[in-house]
């Protein structure tokens, strides 16, 4: 698929979209590169996520959870591998941006493996332990819980 000439459209997702979205969860799940999401969780949080669609195909996803008053989360990111780095994750990152923005949001943190990326879009790298133990209700679900090596990243929004 050429991504660069191709129109990427960043939309909310569809309940239609679930299935497709969760194969490319898997795609990174099964290599315990991020947690594996069921799908009555996905149906049940579907207003979370938005969705990178090229050509009628969806290429990736990516979810913002409202945590408490001012802090959201970003998670769920996944990208097909034969379209990653090439925007379609910041496209999607930026979009759950712009929800946590428009929400009222101060914060928005991530835990990731792969923080660089993170970084590149303005978050900074903190400890796990400075964010509030709301946080760990996804964590406890995790086969790596509580060893985990994700590194927590954060954002501050600005009005």
């Amino acid at each position: 698929m050429q991504l660069q000439r191709t129109q990427k459209l960043i939309r909310k997702a569809r309940i239609s979209d679930v299935v497709e979205m969760k194969q490319i969860i898997n795609t990174y799940s099964r290599e315990e590169l991020m947690l594996a999401r069921s799908l009555s969780e996905m149906y049940e949080n579907i207003r979370d996520y938005y969705v990178c669609e090229i050509e009628g195909e969806i290429v990736g996803c990516c979810a913002l959870h409202v945590v408490w008053e001012d802090l959201a989360e970003i998670l769920a990111l996944a990208v097909k591998p034969d379209c990653a780095r090439k925007g379609v994750g910041t496209k999607l990152v930026s979009a759950c941006l712009e929800d946590a923005k428009s929400l009222g949001m101060k914060e928005v943190f991530a835990l990731t493996y792969v923080p660089g990326f993170f970084e590149t879009l303005g978050f900074n790298i903190v400890d796990k332990n400075s964010l509030p133990r709301k946080i760990w209700s996804g964590c406890i679900r995790c086969p790596k819980f509580p060893d985990c090596n994700e590194i927590a990243v954060l954002k501050s929004i600005k009005e």
